[in-house]
């Protein structure tokens, strides 16, 4: 797409009455109501899913290098907001030991071939939670901010030709576009810095509809936990850091920089009168009101709707609304047709993760999770939310070393990470189990978290050792973040596809 088409259909989406889409939105959402009420959005078992995201290194010199268009359409996977950036689905299958098996093959059956048509272009495939090597000849500042304007529209250059990111960057709602870590300070004119992060989103599709609140009451109490064993973005591309002793920045980095990333870039100032649409969301007391804060949620870009053959066209302005329903676990409501139609919990506080089977292990745990934690009526359901997301924040911060409370299964109160971690695991076994999978089956999805946990080290952590010891010796902070950086893609491109992170250690 030419810049003067960009540029024309980005004019065009703007020019979408917000209020008539509103209103548009509230309708379909009683709608929905009505459909969920019906047990439409019902399954008759749990079903699981992924999003998947990832960006291209050049695999000469490990920097950042932009995706051919052409390319991506070839290795079967979708374009993100970046030109660097790629994402990739899989189909969702029933909570069961086929399908958790046919999760993971499905992502092996597409990063194989990926795999070996990006090698012949010198590129190379890198799950990470930020990215720290800019490409070649460009600083990260420059490749981030670059953006030109046309008619008063801007445009980034570096963004994919998507309309719904370039329009972020001209609609009145005061997204801050900055960065805002220990350290890091940098500002922008459209979306573009939140290129820097990936992440990977299971999917849990509840049985019933009207107990999703329960199931998301106890998402965001796991949250924390599983975030901190998950973390895998500590450090910046180097240039992005402001003038502090290289030692200085190393102790006050933050294990999981992506949370504060996607909060700076999209939020609007703390002073603000808009609230910030990119938080730890709330409980939802019944289905209907988790239907309400999604339908009156302001919407960034409108769009015009048109008819289509899908089932759940017939909320089309309503779905719109989740591409900017920032909500760090979110409920989704869609369907192609009738049948397949699903209420799911989005779980999206989890960075990309070093390997194929972490990814699919957190997936199962997570599932696993939802089915025990709710049919066992766990304790934790009673942890005040406000401790829930003061978790949160602790593990993105600190990861495995982070205060968090938890309240156990008997009901006690506790602050080690241990033994937090040690039930999540028996609990996800227990929901496994529930699902079919055997004892050993259930434990082979464990294990990669468990060793993390038994030996102290997330990616996060192993990745700011490494630049730690160097500092130390006297490595300058920039060799250090980028020798950090070509020792983990040098690691992945050995275990991708059927190692774990484990195998690294």
């Amino acid at each position: 797409m030419s810049g003067s088409e960009l540029v024309t259909r980005v004019q065009e989406l703007l020019a979408v009455d917000p209020e008539e889409f509103r209103a548009r939105a509230m309708e379909e959402a009683e709608d929905l109501k009505t459909e969920v009420r019906d047990g439409t959005f019902d399954n008759t078992q749990a079903l699981v899913g992924l999003e998947m995201e990832l960006y291209g290194v050049d695999a000469r010199t490990d920097g950042l290098r932009r995706m051919p268009r052409r390319l991506l359409g070839l290795i079967g996977f979708e374009k993100e907001l970046g030109l660097h950036n790629a994402e990739m689905q899989t189909s969702p299958e029933p909570l069961t030991r086929y399908g958790l098996v046919a999760q993971e093959k499905e992502l092996q059956a597409h990063f194989a071939p990926a795999q070996e048509k990006t090698n012949a272009q010198d590129m190379q495939l890198v799950t990470d939670g930020l990215w720290t090597v800019p490409p070649t000849g460009e600083t990260a500042t420059e490749y981030l901010t670059d953006y030109v304007e046309q008619e008063g529209v801007k445009i980034g250059t570096n963004m994919t030709d998507s309309i719904r990111y370039h329009a972020m960057a001209n609609t009145d709602y005061p997204s801050r576009f900055e960065l805002d870590a220990p350290h890091v300070s940098l500002s922008a004119e459209t979306v573009m810095p939140e290129s820097l992060i990936t992440s990977i989103q299971p999917h849990y599709q509840v049985p019933h509809a009207p107990d999703l609140p329960e199931y998301f009451r106890y998402a965001l109490r796991v949250a924390g936990p599983l975030l901190a064993l998950g973390v895998n973005a500590p450090f910046f591309p180097p240039d992005l850091y402001d003038d502090a002793p290289d030692t200085e920045i190393v102790a006050e980095a933050h294990m999981e920089n992506r949370i504060g990333i996607f909060e700076s870039v999209l939020n609007p100032p703390a002073d603000h009168a808009e609230p910030p649409k990119v938080c730890f969301p709330p409980d939802f007391e019944t289905v209907e009101e988790a239907i309400d804060a999604i339908a009156s949620d302001r919407c960034i870009v409108p769009a015009e709707v048109t008819d289509g053959t899908r089932f759940d066209d017939a909320f089309a302005h309503f779905r719109h609304k989740h591409g900017s329903y920032w909500r760090w676990v979110r409920p989704v409501f869609d369907g192609a047709t009738r049948s397949q139609a699903n209420a799911r919990i989005e779980f999206r506080p989890l960075p990309a993760q070093p390997t194929i089977r972490d990814t699919v292990a957190f997936e199962a745990v997570f599932a696993g999770l939802m089915e025990s934690l709710h049919q066992h009526e766990h304790p934790v359901r009673s942890l005040d939310w406000e401790q829930a997301e003061a978790n949160f924040y602790a593990a993105a911060r600190d990861g495995l070393q982070a205060d968090v409370r938890w309240i156990t299964g008997d009901g006690a109160e506790t602050r080690e990470m241990d033994a937090i971690c040690n039930e999540l695991f028996e609990f996800a076994r227990d929901g496994l189990e529930t699902r079919g999978l055997s004892t050993e089956q259930a434990r082979k999805y464990i294990r990669p978290l468990r060793e993390r946990l038994d030996r102290r080290m997330t990616p996060a952590r192993w990745k700011h050792d490494r630049v730690r010891e160097a500092v130390e010796a006297g490595v300058p902070l920039p060799e250090a973040i980028w020798g950090m950086q070509a020792e983990y893609v040098d690691y992945q491109s050995e275990t991708l596809i059927e190692g774990t992170f484990a195998d690294w250690l």
